[in-house]
């Protein structure tokens, strides 16, 4: 627990001296300049006293609502089925009423209605620093690292434990610190500056269009712009930190550790003999299922007797791919025996959370076995799993017996699925063992998979800074092994790139047998293989199409000029 908190008020400090809290800056500087009634009696004495608080009362009303909003904001969200930005939206509203409300006295006092019976929770900046606190709580959105990361998945799974709160609550505090300093600062400028002390009404004003300027900003993501031009000046410590083994074992970024899922570490990945390593978590935060009777939800407890195998999967993965016509395999051949499969779609993409493609794409893959749709990664983050593919074996008493994380290890896998179904039933019989092509590459041997996308973009090798937005591009002088880099005109999003210019390339050093590449829209693109000239048309939704193949893995260079109106997603290589 003392290691979380520490964790947590590290990662919150970082944050809150980090560019990403320059947006609230000017609110929490303002809400302490704002000064009360002269102590020129008993009255004026109190409010005072009430004035010399603000600052603290602020912060800590910050800390309190954001706790609560990240924790069972995001719960409720998962429960309700609501858009993921609706969070993003209510506190652009909030802060736009409450910058209506200082710059207008009378719409204050309507907000303030809802309130009169509960002293002290106004939430003007000449009011209670509390109430203000709390609604800048709901607005205050910190840099996503790894912290703030494992909070919000808690949340929006439901996993919220003493540990999560404590984590929560640190990082909080640790985040507010500098934020109460920079409050504290402009208490005094409004103490020290006549100004201020003469020119109340002019602050709130101030104040009030402050705050309707950050909700407009938010709304065009301004405040992103503003990170972005703004170097950050703490990177070097947060990667130190976030990738150390401690914070690692502890946050264990697939997602919290809690008593349901705790003790999947008790197996190894791939273990040669059957493991027994706690009961199976439950499939949670389920948006939609397919390949049920009548597309109804399925649960482990009403499989007991039966051997599970719960498979993490993504449609366009080309890892997922290769795996999947084992796991097909399996079902047909065991099915009868008592095996089930659950297949648990886990997107990369927001593409990949269109349930038409996914259906789509199980169908290409042969996939009978019931499908759920994981869109909010619920179910996992509660196998706490951070690979596509992954497959847990469950016995018929619901407990986890074998993992296995990524490709490969499948004769293995079925060795264990055979050993169960005849522990769940010693008169059963069994068919002969398939035969599936292990198609698994070398380790280290192919080009790992290429994002190009501007947050997960993986090995590119251009001179120019890859981030989200329009510019031109060229090709390096030279481009090194397994790296890729743009020519021309391009706008990069957040998944995809796209050109805006006649001649807009992608260069990649590749070695694989196999080169794929995730597109989608409506144009064609033009291959330079080796010399080699290759048209390729898209059409529709994000498809992998193949752009090179040879009978074993080979080094090469591929030149990909994309035309206007394709998407641009990923290289994958097998």
């Amino acid at each position: 627990m003392f290691t979380l908190a520490l964790i947590g008020l590290l990662g919150g400090l970082i944050t809150g001296i980090s560019p990403c809290i320059l947006p609230v800056l000017p609110v929490i500087f303002l809400s302490g300049g704002v000064q009360g009634a002269r102590p020129t009696d008993e009255k004026g004495k109190v409010l005072a006293r009430a004035q010399s608080l603000r600052p603290y009362l602020v912060i800590a009303g910050l800390v309190v609502s954001f706790s609560l909003f990240t924790l069972l904001g995001s719960l409720l969200l998962a429960l309700l089925n609501l858009p993921q930005d609706f969070l993003r939206w209510a506190g652009i509203v909030v802060l736009v009423l409450i910058g209506v409300g200082l710059i207008v006295p009378k719409f204050q006092h309507i907000l303030e209605k809802p309130f009169s019976k509960i002293p002290q929770k106004n939430v003007g900046t000449d009011r209670s620093g509390f109430g203000l606190g709390i609604a800048l709580g709901a607005v205050y959105v910190p840099c996503a690292g790894p912290v703030l990361a494992a909070i919000t998945v808690a949340g929006s799974t439901g996993q919220i434990g003493a540990d999560t709160v404590v984590l929560t609550l640190s990082f909080a505090i640790g985040a507010a610190i500098p934020l109460l300093v920079f409050a504290l600062a402009g208490r005094r400028v409004g103490e020290r500056v006549k100004t201020f002390r003469k020119h109340q009404s002019a602050i709130r004003l101030t104040g009030g269009i402050v705050m309707i300027a950050l909700a407009i900003g938010l709304v065009f993501n301004v405040p992103q712009l503003l990170q972005r031009l703004v170097p950050d000046y703490t990177s070097a410590i947060q990667n130190q930190i976030n990738e150390s083994d401690e914070v690692q074992e502890a946050l264990n970024l697939g997602g919290i550790v809690t008593d349901e899922n705790r003790d999947l570490d008790k197996c190894s990945n791939g273990g040669a003999e059957l493991e027994s390593c706690g009961t199976a978590p439950e499939l949670t935060g389920i948006t939609e299922w397919f390949n049920t009777t009548d597309n109804a939800a399925v649960s482990l407890d009403q499989l007991r007797g039966k051997v599970v195998l719960v498979d993490f999967w993504a449609y366009s993965c080309i890892n997922c791919q290769r795996s999947l016509p084992h796991v097909t395999a399996w079902y047909d051949a065991y099915r009868d025996a008592g095996l089930e499969v659950i297949g648990v779609h886990a997107p990369e993409y927001a593409f990949e959370k269109e349930v038409n493609n996914v259906q789509a794409g199980a169908k290409n893959f042969g996939i009978d076995y019931p499908v759920a749709i994981d869109n909010n990664l619920s179910t996992w983050t509660n196998y706490r799993n951070r690979y596509w593919p992954a497959s847990y074996l469950i016995d018929a008493d619901g407990t986890v017996r074998h993992i296995k994380l990524g490709e490969g290890g499948y004769e293995t896998t079925e060795k264990h699925i055979r050993e169960l179904l005849t522990k769940a039933d010693p008169d059963v019989t069994l068919p002969t063992a398939t035969d599936v092509a292990d198609d698994t590459p070398d380790s280290g041997a192919t080009t790992p998979e290429t994002y190009l996308g501007s947050t997960k973009k993986v090995n590119f090798a251009g001179e120019e800074k890859y981030t989200k937005g329009q510019r031109e591009y060229r090709f390096p002088d030279k481009l090194p092994k397994d790296a890729f880099a743009l020519s021309g005109e391009w706008d990069v999003g957040t998944q995809a790139v796209t050109p805006t210019g006649a001649d807009a390339s992608v260069r990649l050093n590749y070695t694989a047998s196999e080169v794929r590449m995730v597109l989608a829209g409506e144009g064609s693109v033009t291959l330079d293989v080796n010399g080699k000239t290759k048209v390729i048309e898209v059409t529709g939704t994000p498809t992998s199409y193949l752009l090179v193949e040879t009978k074993g893995i080979e080094a090469g260079t591929l030149d990909v000029k994309v035309g206007a109106g394709v998407e641009a997603f990923s290289f994958t290589f097998g």
